[in-house]
């Protein structure tokens, strides 16, 4: 297939509920698809956070259905999808408005990333595409595609044996991880930097929505912590957290020269450049992972424990439970003493995880 001649539709959403990992996850695949000559289109819902705006911006059209809150979810959906309630729709109602979306396009692929749908979605789609793939993290659902992709780090084919139609090709592991091009530049330079466990910059970014605004609360914590009297203070927000205001606000009365940014455009760089980060044991795990970042995790999400287990298990990252924040004041404190003398063995083994350029090998995988 040449790639001047694909065309690829992609239904994903963001919200602050969801959190805006699978937009962008998408947002960087279909990126790369078009610095190869395919055009993309997006199929997302209204949501509040929903990043369309941000899909737009960098040229994309995006085609939106409405917020149906209204209907009643699918009795069997309900019973069966943990994360039905994502949609705000059913569906049924999704499939119908996205059918008339698809049939007009004719994509060569529909790519689908959404914990909210499934294999009765899919099945439904199917007629008008060519080729219909899709994105998971949780093996807890069935599916029927030509190609299932989960990019997390020990994930297997076998996870999905109950879970795929027969002839399903299986993209397992984070040597597909999704991770826009940057992270691969700045590779070298962040792994040659780290042969030290010196802590001098700490990176704190819990995803692009953190709505329950563990950020300040970190803040807090570290307030009271003797750290080292150079050390700075990153805190990295995405654009539609609501928290946004309220962050600032404590980093203003930090002792440590503690910055605020929001919505930045150059992740890998501040990445590379810090010693140790305090982050969400999500997708952007992998992109620490990348570049050898030594990680204290925090599970703000029941589908992030698989990933902080796992990375945890072989020496990547530390985990920290998020609810002795409150319970145990001196919690973080240990923790960050106990990171600190085993950082530069976190970074190697991190960095063994991914080597960034996931990305790349996917899309040739679509445009074979």
């Amino acid at each position: 297939m040449k790639a001047k001649e694909c065309k690829i539709v992609f239904r994903c959403d963001a919200s602050i509920q969801i959190g805006s990992g699978h937009v962008m996850r998408c947002l960087t695949l279909a990126d790369e698809l078009s610095r190869q000559g395919a055009e993309s289109f997006f199929i997302c819902r209204q949501h509040d956070g929903s990043l369309i705006e941000v899909l737009q911006q960098r040229g994309y059209q995006v085609y939106t259905l409405p917020l149906e809150h209204d209907l009643c979810i699918e009795s069997e959906s309900k019973a069966t999808l943990v994360h039905a309630d994502w949609l705000a729709s059913t569906q049924h109602r999704d499939a119908e408005l996205s059918i008339s979306i698809v049939k007009a396009i004719q994509p060569d692929w529909l790519i689908v990333d959404h914990y909210a749908l499934d294999e009765s979605w899919e099945k439904r789609l199917q007629p008008y595409c060519t080729k219909l793939m899709v994105i998971d993290d949780l093996a807890d659902r069935k599916h029927d595609c030509d190609i299932l992709l989960n990019q997390n780090f020990g994930r297997e084919p076998h996870d999905y044996a109950a879970y795929v139609n027969e002839g399903c090709e299986l993209l397992c592991g984070s040597d597909y991880a999704l991770l826009r091009p940057e992270f691969a530049e700045w590779r070298s330079y962040s792994l040659e930097r780290r042969q030290h466990n010196k802590l001098a910059s700490i990176l704190i970014n819990l995803g692009g929505v953190d709505k329950d605004n563990i950020t300040t609360k970190i803040l807090k914590r570290l307030q009271t912590k003797s750290l080292p009297d150079h050390c700075s203070i990153t805190i990295v927000m995405g654009a539609t957290s609501p928290w946004i205001e309220a962050v600032k606000q404590q980093a203003a009365i930090m002792q440590w020269r503690t910055v605020v940014k929001v919505g930045v455009d150059n992740m890998a760089e501040i990445m590379a450049n810090s010693d140790l980060a305090i982050g969400a044991a999500g997708s952007t795990s992998w992109e620490r992972c990348c570049l050898g970042l030594p990680t204290i995790m925090l599970v703000l999400a029941d589908n992030q424990q698989v990933i902080a287990n796992v990375l945890e298990d072989v020496g990547a990252a530390l985990t920290f439970n998020v609810n002795k924040l409150e319970a145990e004041p001196l919690a973080l404190e240990q923790c960050i003493a106990s990171a600190v003398p085993k950082m530069r063995a976190m970074s190697r083994v991190a960095s063994t995880v991914t080597d960034g350029v996931g990305t790349t090998r996917l899309s040739k995988v679509l445009l074979r």
